[in-house]
């Protein structure tokens, strides 16, 4: 990250993605999905028994064997727009793995979450998808208006819950679950962290909604 070699284009390329998702939140109405790649979505695409994709851990509790991973490998091309963390070895497993081009660092999503700014540019019109346990925290700090002055927001739109853990058992119950949340909603974008599972189930949320899915966990 301190050398400017890395990725020369960074700042520019921040511009570009910024106007970018400014666009499609307020003149699309066009569903869009971006799909963020990170080494452990490489390890379970592959079936490699580690971290977060190992059986029990997190992502699953059935063995490789017992679950459509072609689905998920499908799945995982069949996005809008993808990003990826700028480490060359992230970039190489992506390349391994899905059959597409990098649109934008993954590091732009991280940012514009952390200094707020998609919070303040996209202010009533943002809903949140991820884990229902930390969800209903979120709620909880919500109500508390040190918390809203932190965020620079009165409050998300909706709370879309999904399973903490072992979502990519079964995407297809995974699926109609969101989607009955989705069939609700009013968001206009919506920030999402859903593990391992969004490869085979980030795509088909644009069955639902006309909305933009930011994948930044």
């Amino acid at each position: 990250f301190t050398d400017q070699n890395t990725f020369p284009q960074f700042q520019e390329g921040l511009e570009i993605f910024k106007y970018h998702m400014t666009q499609l939140v307020f003149d699309s109405n066009d569903a869009t999905t971006f799909y963020k790649f990170g080494d452990g979505d490489y390890r379970f695409l592959k079936a490699h028994e580690i971290g977060s994709a190992k059986p029990g851990n997190r992502a699953l509790s059935l063995p490789y064997s017992e679950i459509d991973l072609q689905s998920h490998r499908d799945g995982a091309n069949k996005c809008d727009y993808y990003t990826c963390e700028i480490y060359p070895i992230n970039r190489h497993m992506f390349s391994e793995v899905i059959k597409k081009e990098i649109n934008y660092p993954a590091e732009y999503g991280y940012g514009l979450v952390a200094n707020k700014l998609f919070f303040k540019k996209f202010a009533g019109k943002i809903g949140l998808i991820g884990a229902k346990e930390k969800l209903v925290l979120i709620e909880e700090l919500m109500k508390r208006q040190e918390y809203k002055d932190y965020l620079g927001i009165d409050g998300f739109n909706d709370y879309i819950y999904y399973p903490q853990r072992y979502a990519c058992d079964d995407v297809d119950s995974v699926e109609k679950y969101v989607g009955e949340q989705l069939n609700k909603s009013n968001s206009k974008i919506f920030l999402l962290g859903i593990g391992h599972s969004k490869s085979a189930i980030l795509h088909r949320f644009k069955k639902y909604t006309d909305s933009v899915f930011m994948d930044v966990g």
